[in-house]
């Protein structure tokens, strides 16, 4: 039986670690290859580049890294495999990725990131896979003041709470702490951050 995670918190507050720890401790009781990382991020500056190195650095040699910053459905389809282990790093930044496609009007590109969710959620259930994935809780400050920000604050609340019906385990992070929202944590590798 495979794993369906959500890992959810705010920026830095250690979801990337406790994905990182548990798609390593599920690889490893499976006894297959070692974690996919599918990264989202694109690296179009500098500072975002070293931000990449970064997670690569810590992540070690026994990963695999495919990167997709829009294609996030079909990569996951091409990496899925019984017994393997996959971690999406992250879904807001996918969103961001396909709010801000250029060539769409931000009504266009709203309805296509809301079809996009839900193929998403669709598919989710489905994979052979395990599969962990992080998202920011961007939900928690004040109403941003511009209508992009506010969609796209919209947009990914709604994406948390879709993934959140179709995983088997949600966990909030703060300050590095894991706190189980839904299902039974010892049904998985002792967590780790």
């Amino acid at each position: 039986m495979s794993a369906k995670v959500l890992i959810l918190g705010g920026a830095r507050s250690g979801k990337s670690l406790l994905a990182e720890g548990l798609s390593e401790d599920l690889a490893r009781a499976g006894g297959g290859q070692g974690p996919i990382y599918l990264a989202t991020a694109q690296a179009l500056d500098g500072e975002m580049a070293e931000r990449v190195a970064g997670h690569q650095a810590r992540r070690g040699r026994g990963w695999r890294t495919l990167e997709e910053p829009l294609e996030l459905e079909a990569a996951l389809m091409q990496a899925d495999a019984a017994g393997a282990v996959i971690l999406v790093d992250c879904l807001t930044m996918w969103l961001s990725n396909l709010l801000l496609r250029p060539g769409l009007s931000q009504e266009q590109a709203r309805r296509r990131c809301q079809e996009r969710a839900r193929d998403l959620m669709q598919l989710v259930p489905s994979l052979r896979a395990s599969l962990i994935l992080v998202a920011n809780e961007v939900g928690l400050g004040i109403v941003p003041e511009n209508t992009l920000a506010r969609a796209f604050r919209d947009l990914a609340g709604s994406l948390n709470q879709g993934l959140a019906k179709v995983c088997g385990h949600v966990f909030f992070v703060a300050a590095g702490l894991p706190l189980a929202l839904k299902g039974e944590p010892t049904a998985l590798p002792p967590l780790r951050g």
